[in-house]
């Protein structure tokens, strides 16, 4: 079969999934249909904003499918006509059996894990907050429990001792993209074979949805887990904690921070200053310091930058929530 006779629905909504629909469309792949996420308003406006995904389809004059329910009537029947040989799936939401089973030749997922690790919503983060020296991308068939499916193919990278979540999603987006124009030739050429996921060995390792409460940081947590713990959740969707500045108290968001293995005499929480050009925060094996942050209100800045004009600082952290 040519890849043009070959007609592919496509599935996603973010900007991580951009990137693989782009690969196909400009690798001459046939894609008869774009699903994407419901138009929604946001910011003080209320403007109506699209999907990264719908802004790409677009501007490549793909055809647009935007169901409120996977399990309407009228959206199946408009999925049954695009008679799909293969249906793509790439950071969208989870697919009913009546959805994922519909094409010839199945639905595939791109997940951004070396599954069966970092199951779930968030397995960038998790990867990165657990201190994993290595992560990954990977392409299965779906089935009915979520990312549980047939491994069809993975690709691993490296992560740095200091690399955040922002640089591992754009490294994984990319190499996600590659991964799916390759799973889709396999497919094409009739030479693919998934494999069963290997059971897991250890402790699990989920990747669950992350809420503001799970971005609270725990400052009697070591260094090293408290560092991990700030990049897994930087750029987006930040760590906090609460600085009490010139006697106010403000949650803060902590984007870089830089671990120190040391003795101390502070307890865990309070801060160590000059006031002028460094701020700490003692942790359970020394001190955490702090580079940049986010004032409610305010821009993305230095320590230093928020400390001139304060006349006094100091870190209360509140109870850890579970």
């Amino acid at each position: 079969m040519d890849k043009k006779d070959l007609r592919i629905v496509y599935m996603g909504t973010p900007d991580f999934a951009v990137e693989s629909l782009k690969n196909l469309v400009d690798g001459g792949y046939n894609i008869v249909a774009v699903v994407t996420m419901p138009d929604k308003p946001a910011g003080r406006g209320h403007k109506i904003q699209f999907s990264p995904v719908k802004e790409f389809a677009l501007s490549r004059n793909l055809p647009l499918l935007q169901p409120e329910k996977l399990k309407d009537e009228s959206f199946l029947r408009q999925l049954a006509d695009c008679k799909a040989d293969l249906q793509i799936v790439v950071a969208f939401r989870m697919l009913p059996e009546v959805v994922w089973n519909m094409p010839r030749l199945g639905t595939f997922n791109l997940h951004a894990s070396l599954l069966p690790k970092y199951r779930g919503a968030a397995p960038i983060n998790w990867a990165i907050i657990n201190g994993e020296k290595q992560t990954g991308v990977t392409t299965f068939f779906l089935k009915q429990e979520i990312d549980t499916g047939n491994i069809i193919m993975q690709e691993s990278i490296d992560i740095d001792d200091n690399e955040n979540a922002g640089s591992v999603h754009d490294r994984l987006m990319y190499l996600g993209a590659d991964l799916v124009k390759r799973t889709v030739d396999r497919i094409l050429d009739g030479n693919v074979s998934a494999t069963p996921q290997p059971a897991l060995t250890g402790e699990p390792a989920g990747a669950p949805k992350i809420f503001k409460e799970t971005c609270q940081i725990d400052f009697t947590r070591t260094a090293r887990h408290v560092h991990n713990f700030i990049r897994g959740l930087s750029p987006y969707p930040a760590a906090w904690c609460e600085l009490e500045m010139d006697g106010k108290k403000q949650t803060v968001k902590i984007y870089t921070a830089r671990p120190e293995t040391c003795s101390r005499n502070e307890q865990p929480g309070q801060t160590v200053t000059d006031g002028k050009t460094y701020l700490k925060v003692a942790v359970a094996d020394g001190y955490v310091d702090i580079l940049e942050l986010q004032l409610p209100g305010k821009k993305r800045m230095t320590a230093k930058d928020m400390l001139n004009g304060l006349r006094h600082t100091s870190i209360q952290t509140t109870e850890k929530r579970q």
